[in-house]
């Protein structure tokens, strides 16, 4: 159809009818018929299968073969740069927003842009060669970081929604690297789940969040004067067993463990603190008041030498059997563990041997080094190599033997 113009030139498209290769569009003038441009275009292989399709169908004689288009001809290959556009859109939590008749424009009806995007798969096609592998393979670590960028946003908003400050959060955030990549993996599998099936990724990051209870959890240490580098090294070290943290801070607290103690000794306690049962913790408690650590001195105790808690009851019985051996009883035990703790459960067996061996070299009997230790158990912190070999230099250097 051609609708005449007394002042504009008015171009409409009159004829495109695509070839097997390439096509041409024909415009012509409305004010001068003779005159027509030729517009070439590539169109869609499969726009061009259905035309022939329809075109050999139209038609009363016998049906034109079509050949059926490859599975990896369908699209045609992307360069790598549109490849990352489209996994940043695909991926990112938060999209810039676009102007109208964008390429990619997002759907206000779709959160996840999917049906403006082509499909992930066909980023990933099946191709022969090297460089091909490289490149698929890149694309993959390419997604995971910014599946991961998106679940530090999920987890950001998360404790925001805690009633934390954004600085706080942004430390903690940084230092959690670990529990995030947690979370992403959880998040991944829930999809396996019928429920799930459906949902986005971000949704389901927010229930393996709130299932773990990690907002709640923070807040309730950061009550109880732990740092944020500390809450970060106890959620790390849980393993994605929080309840475990917070049931170990109520057993410290049962034995006067306060404060900002609290942290310092969870985090230095061993990795395997959390996996340590009340009943084993209390057997070693009650075996050190039965060799005359008091009740009251059991707070400080602990607080300077959390490493005690790590130990089995038959580790803490071999330590505590060489001061025994010696001739110490009861009492001064007690009292020299309350005035040094360390001299328990802080150096190795071999270190600890070596230099009560040390001091029976100089002619000391064992009744006499226990005595030392006790009077003086701060002796055990000093270095046989840094400490202890250049006094002894110097007492023989001014004649003492």
């Amino acid at each position: 159809m051609f609708i005449s113009c007394q002042k504009y030139n008015l171009y409409l498209l009159c004829s495109s009818v695509p070839l097997r290769n390439s096509t041409t569009c024909s415009i012509f003038n409305c004010q001068n018929p003779n005159e027509h441009h030729s517009i070439l275009r590539q169109p869609n292989s499969k726009s061009t299968a259905y035309l022939l399709h329809h075109l050999s169908h139209k038609d009363d004689g016998a049906p034109i073969p079509i050949p059926i288009p490859k599975p990896s001809e369908l699209q045609d290959p992307m360069p790598h740069e549109e490849k990352v556009k489209v996994l940043e859109l695909s991926l990112v939590r938060k999209r810039s927003p676009q102007f109208p008749g964008s390429i990619y424009a997002q759907s206000p009806s779709d959160s996840d842009v999917g049906s403006s995007l082509p499909p992930l798969r066909t980023l990933f096609q099946s191709s022969d060669g090297k460089d091909n592998e490289e490149e698929e393979e890149e694309m993959i670590m390419r997604a995971l970081e910014i599946r991961r960028k998106v679940t530090e946003e999920v987890f950001k908003e998360a404790v925001r929604k805690g009633k934390f400050g954004i600085t706080y959060t942004t430390n903690l955030v940084t230092r959690l690297s670990g529990f995030i990549d947690y979370i992403m993996i959880e998040a991944a599998n829930l999809k396996r789940l019928p429920e799930f099936s459906n949902s986005t990724f971000n949704l389901r990051a927010k229930i393996v969040i709130d299932d773990s209870k990690v907002v709640p959890l923070i807040r309730w240490l950061k009550h109880n004067a732990i740092s944020f580098p500390r809450i970060a090294k106890l959620i790390l070290m849980s393993r994605g067993n929080l309840e475990a943290v917070r049931s170990f801070v109520e057993w410290l607290k049962s034995v006067y463990v306060k404060g900002e103690f609290l942290g310092v000794v969870m985090v230095n306690a061993g990795d395997n603190i959390f996996q340590r049962s009340h009943a084993e913790l209390d057997e070693i408690v009650l075996y050190l008041e039965s060799n005359g650590v008091r009740r009251d001195w059991m707070e400080y105790v602990i607080s300077r030498c959390p490493q005690l808690l790590s130990y089995s009851l038959d580790e803490v019985k071999t330590r505590a059997q060489i001061y025994h051996d010696m001739g110490l009883n009861e009492k001064d035990f007690g009292t020299m563990v309350f005035d040094f703790p360390k001299v328990l459960g802080y150096y190795s067996m071999e270190e600890m041997n070596a230099k009560v061996n040390y001091l029976k070299e100089f002619g000391l009997q064992s009744k006499d080094v226990v005595r030392l230790i006790a009077f003086r158990p701060q002796l055990m912190a000093c270095s046989i190599d840094e400490r202890w070999k250049p006094l002894v230099k110097y007492l023989y250097y001014y004649g003492i033997t």
